[in-house]
């Protein structure tokens, strides 16, 4: 027999969590092994019942779904994280995409279309509503056209540390290319990684290659 899918649930209305959970386990395939009204429960339920699949809203106590998800991320989380949430909002959808969530479904949908997104992060998949998809394209778009603002602009320096960082040399290597100590490199670097937004030098060296930045020089 097929092994059920483990899933938590977390969300501060009780009624929700037991609809749920009667809604989720008709069909045997899936258990509820763990509940949660708030972020800091929901932490430690994860912790306790290693679920496959959390089902995280955004509204809670203590820490909202989205404080939540960026502390499964920060400690390397197994867990597929579906936010089920009543917000249509795109910036919360964008927020939720930037942090890694794997899913992203509204709470008015369908009982179908959740076991489908369910399903769909359970296999290793993404599953953003359909509906919420174009608006999200739309966003990112915007975002990438405004990836240079006035805050963001690297110096000219900076580009050069960039594209030497792209190429895949350390700290000690670029400071001898440029002639510049390390202690400089290592400043120029926590520079970059600020005003794009990346937190190590792979996320750099994609969003380099992204932007083209690597061809301007």
């Amino acid at each position: 027999m097929k092994e059920s899918i483990k899933i938590v649930i977390a969300d501060d209305h009780r009624m929700i969590r037991e609809g749920l959970k009667q809604l989720l386990e008709l069909e045997g395939d899936i258990t509820i092994v763990g509940e949660a009204g708030d972020g800091l429960s929901c932490l430690q339920v994860i912790e306790d019942k290693k679920p496959d699949v959390v089902l995280l809203d955004i509204n809670m106590p203590q820490m909202n779904g989205l404080q939540v998800l960026e502390k499964l991320k920060e400690r390397k989380c197994r867990s597929k994280i579906l936010i089920l949430t009543i917000h249509n909002e795109i910036e919360y959808l964008v927020k939720a995409v930037d942090i890694g969530v794997d899913g992203y479904v509204l709470k008015d949908s369908e009982s179908e279309l959740l076991r489908k997104a369910i399903f769909s992060v359970y296999s290793g998949e993404n599953y953003i509503q359909a509906e919420l998809v174009p608006i999200l394209k739309e966003k990112l778009e915007n975002q990438e056209k405004d990836i240079l603002t006035e805050d963001s602009i690297l110096t000219k320096r900076e580009l050069e540390v960039l594209r030497l960082l792209t190429e895949g040399l350390f700290n000690k290597e670029i400071a001898y290319n440029l002639s510049i100590s390390e202690k400089t490199v290592k400043n120029h670097v926590s520079n970059i990684f600020k005003k794009i937004c990346v937190s190590d030098r792979t996320q750099a060296a994609v969003y380099a290659i992204k932007n083209n930045i690597v061809e301007l020089y």
